[in-house]
């Protein structure tokens, strides 16, 4: 697994990662010799993992998917509200929450990794960056086919909509270590598809459509006071 996972890293990481690792231990100090590095690190970190949680990679303007439009028009409506202020503690809440959804997500597929064996490799081969292009996929075909398999046959997504496209990355990632079919199986162990009784009445689809509205009537809210504040400057 070890090798292997090496010449993933090659392939499709940058070359640090397949790095030897007693040379590495040796070359990184036990303490940063610049703290303010340090923080800038763990605050870029952040940033990129919030990043992340974009649904499509490819998509800059993060409005291609339904729930991506909704979290990107819920942003965008916070950075017009004044902080502290109630509506802007509402839009904190309803970000979380669908940030949340798309890390418990990622928890599964972290999960099933670590059963099979990929504990440290975990968060590396689950990592999709904004600039992940299609063009490096080697199996995409395959990866597809088993995106929709474990999007029917079991319950990682708990969502009717169609799964996130960078999950497709990842499933390519899977195929080169040939593990695809290994994860499958797990995934239909730990998380069977559930009945529609049991369905969470909760689930992001059907918040979609309220969230949305919220965020018009905010934008629309915000227009009107723009235009009263016209008027009266101009009285």
């Amino acid at each position: 697994m070890g090798a292997a996972f090496k010449k993933f890293c090659i392939q499709f990481c940058c070359c640090c990662c397949a790095a030897d690792e007693d040379d590495e231990d040796e070359k990184q100090p036990l303490l940063p010799p610049d703290p303010l590095e340090y923080f800038n690190r763990e605050v870029q970190k952040r940033r990129d993992e919030e990043t992340n949680l974009w649904s499509e990679p490819g998509d800059p303007s993060h409005s291609e998917r339904d729930d991506d439009r909704v979290l990107y028009g819920l942003l965008q409506a916070r950075t017009k509200t004044r902080m502290g202020s109630t509506g802007y503690r509402r839009l904190s809440c309803d970000i979380e929450a669908m940030r949340d959804t798309r890390r418990e997500v990622r928890d599964k597929w972290r999960t099933i990794l670590e059963h099979l064996g990929f504990m440290a490799e975990a968060d590396s081969l689950l990592t999709v960056s904004a600039g992940t292009s299609s063009d490096r996929m080697r199996n995409a075909a395959a990866a597809r086919a088993l995106l929709h398999s474990l999007h029917t046959e079991t319950a990682l997504f708990d969502t009717k909509g169609p799964p996130p496209e960078r999950y497709l990355f990842i499933l390519d990632r899977l195929l080169y270590l040939d593990i695809g079919e290994d994860f499958l199986s797990v995934a239909k162990r730990f998380y069977p598809p559930r009945d529609s009784s049991d369905e969470d009445v909760n689930g992001l689809g059907i918040n979609l459509p309220l969230l949305l509205a919220r965020v018009e009537a905010m934008n629309g809210a915000a227009g009107d006071d723009s235009d009263r504040d016209d008027g009266s400057d101009r009285s």
